[in-house]
C-alpha cells in the first residue's frame, strides 16, 4: 500500500515540474539544518483583519522562518485582492484563484473565465479554495458540488493544483474528483479534519494532506493526532499551513499532552505569544504548528521542516 501511495505521489508531481535537483534538496536541508524554512499554504491575508498592519504581519512571518505564503482566494473578488497582494510582495506572497464552497451561490457564468485568466498569472499557483462543506450549508448541496466540479475541470485546463475544501462531504469529494482521475492535476486537501479512513482515502487518490493549528484541539481516537501518532501520513505527502487569521493553535490548551507542550521551541512560543490570538492568527505561528506536528509523529522537527517546504516547492512550483 505505502508503495502505490509514494508513486501515485511521484506521478501527480511530475505534472507540475520535473523535479527537483539533488543540490537544490541538500541546499534545502542545509538552510532548514540552521533555521525553519517553511511555507504556509494557506492564509487569508485579505482578511480585513490585516488590513492596517499587513507589512508587519509578512516581516513577523519572515523572522519567524516562513519563507513563503501563499493568500487563499475564496471569491473572485477575494482571489483578485489575493493576486494583487503577490505583486506587492514578490518572492514571498503567492495566490490561489477559486470559489469556496460557502460562496458556491454567488457563482455566475463569467466566474470560470475571470478565474482561469486570474489563474494565467504565474504568481497565482492553485485553483481554490474550492470543495464542498455540508457542515454548515451556507450554499445549497447541489449548487456546492456543480460549481465544486466546474473548478476541477478548471484546474484540468490550466494545470494547476487543486487547494481542496471538505467538511462532512468526503463521499461526494472522491466521486467528483474520481470523475477527472485520469488527468487531474495534484491536489491537496487544506486543512484536514478528517478520520483515519477518509485520510488513507485521500492518500490513496495521490492527494497530499495539509494540516493546521486544529490539532490543539483534536482529542478524538480516530483523528488527526491519532493518525500522525500512527504514522499514517508519509512525510512526502505533508503539508503545512496556518489558514490565517483562523484555527489559532491554542498550546496552552488542557488537550495538549505535557510532553507535546514541551516539545514546543521558547523562540517559536515568543511569535505565538506575542502576536497570535483567537481572534486573530498570523503566518508568524507556522514553527508551533511544524513543531506540534513533529511531536505527535515522533520525528525530529528539522526533519518534518524540511520535508513540508519540498513538497509545497513541489507542488506549487515556488521559485
Amino acid at each position: 500500500m505505502a508503495d502505490s501511495k509514494e508513486k501515485s505521489g511521484d506521478n501527480n508531481t511530475e505534472k507540475v515540474a520535473d523535479g527537483m535537483s539533488a543540490m537544490k534538496i541538500k541546499q534545502i536541508e542545509d538552510e532548514v539544518a540552521s533555521s525553519y524554512l517553511l511555507v504556509d499554504i494557506g492564509a487569508n491575508l485579505t482578511n480585513s483583519k490585516y488590513s492596517r498592519d499587513l507589512d508587519s504581519v509578512v516581516e513577523r512571518a519572515k523572522d519567524a522562518g516562513v519563507k513563503k505564503i501563499m493568500v487563499t482566494g475564496a471569491s473572485v473578488q477575494c482571489s483578485k485582492e489575493a493576486l494583487r497582494l503577490t505583486r506587492l510582495y514578490p518572492g514571498m506572497l503567492y495566490s490561489s484563484a477559486g470559489i469556496h464552497p460557502h460562496d458556491a451561490k454567488t457563482w455566475t457564468d463569467d466566474c470560470y473565465d475571470v478565474i482561469k485568466e486570474l489563474a494565467n498569472n504565474p504568481e497565482c499557483v492553485a485553483i481554490g479554495e474550492c470543495g464542498l462543506d455540508f457542515n454548515r450549508n451556507f450554499s445549497p448541496q447541489d449548487v456546492q458540488m456543480e460549481v465544486f466540479e466546474k473548478q476541477v475541470q478548471l484546474a484540468c485546463e490550466v494545470g494547476k493544483p487543486l487547494f481542496l475544501h471538505e467538511r462532512d462531504a468526503h463521499d461526494d469529494m472522491v466521486r467528483i474528483l474520481g470523475k477527472f482521475k485520469d488527468r487531474m492535476p495534484p491536489a491537496v486537501l487544506h486543512c484536514f479534519t478528517g478520520t483515519t479512513a477518509q485520510a488513507l482515502k485521500y492518500l490513496e487518490m495521490g492527494l497530499y494532506i495539509g494540516l493546521t493549528g486544529f490539532l490543539w484541539k483534536d482529542k478524538s481516537d480516530d483523528g488527526v493526532r491519532s493518525i500522525l501518532e500512527k504514522g499514517l501520513i508519509p512525510l512526502d505527502r505533508l503539508l503545512i499551513e496556518t489558514d490565517a487569521p483562523f484555527m489559532y493553535p491554542n498550546v496552552r490548551g488542557s488537550k495538549i499532552p505535557a510532553d507535546i507542550k514541551q516539545a514546543l521551541s521558547d523562540r517559536s512560543l515568543s511569535f505565538l505569544n506575542r502576536y497570535c490570538t483567537f481572534q486573530r492568527n498570523e503566518p508568524c505561528s507556522l514553527p508551533v504548528i511544524v513543531e506540534m506536528i513533529a511531536a505527535y509523529m515522533k520525528r525530529p522537527v528539522e526533519e518534518v521542516a524540511m520535508a513540508t517546504t519540498i513538497n509545497a516547492i513541489k507542488l506549487f512550483g515556488f521559485s
